[in-house]
């Protein structure tokens, strides 16, 4: 088994753990978006195929290993993939780029992005939230509670958010998804 594949099985056991604040769809709805994409912006623009596919997979461990640990799990997950990866005698200098590119994906912090493969993840995880609508009104009404325009206003917010964060190749791929669904949110 490939070190994608031993991670991978990692990340869904974790995700479909009744722990799991956020489901298992935090892995079907999100996190298998996020690797499609990964892997698509990791060919187009010539990052690290490997390193950009793990640091898709573990970008949101932290979040779904702990409740608590949601609202850094940008700095959490950063210290999960190195301690996921080193027994695997991943070499060093990969697992830097996956730490900082965990680190610096989040459209919510101001991180420098300090190499293509981070560029591919922040992108990618923002891209994953046009293919999964559903996934973030679930999150609004459902995981955060709140009613129909506070909710609706916390998906378009999310979805700017989402869209200002993307590199100019992601943009042309989730461009379409972007106009149509602002145009029926934004009335």
């Amino acid at each position: 088994m490939s070190i994608v594949e031993k991670v991978s099985e990692l990340v869904e056991t974790a995700c479909k753990q009744e722990t799991n604040f956020f489901g298992y769809a935090a892995w079907t709805d999100h996190i298998l978006s996020v690797v499609k994409y990964a892997k698509l912006l990791a060919k187009k623009l010539g990052a690290d195929e490997e390193i950009s596919e793990l640091a898709a997979l573990l970008h949101d461990y932290a979040s779904v290993s702990k409740k608590e640990w949601y609202p850094d799990h940008h700095i959490h997950g950063a210290r999960l993939a190195r301690e996921v990866l080193v027994p695997f005698q991943y070499p060093d200098e990969k697992i830097k780029i996956i730490e900082q590119s965990i680190l610096s994906h989040r459209g919510s912090k101001s991180i420098t992005r300090e190499s293509v493969e981070a560029e591919v993840l922040a992108s990618a995880d923002a891209m994953a939230h046009f293919d999964n609508l559903h996934s973030l009104f679930y999150l609004a009404f459902k995981v955060r509670g709140l009613g129909v325009q506070e909710g609706t206003e916390f998906v378009l917010h999310k979805l700017d958010r989402s869209w200002n964060k993307l590199i100019p190749e992601a943009q042309q791929i989730v461009q379409p998804q972007y106009e149509a669904i602002t145009l029926l949110l934004r009335r």
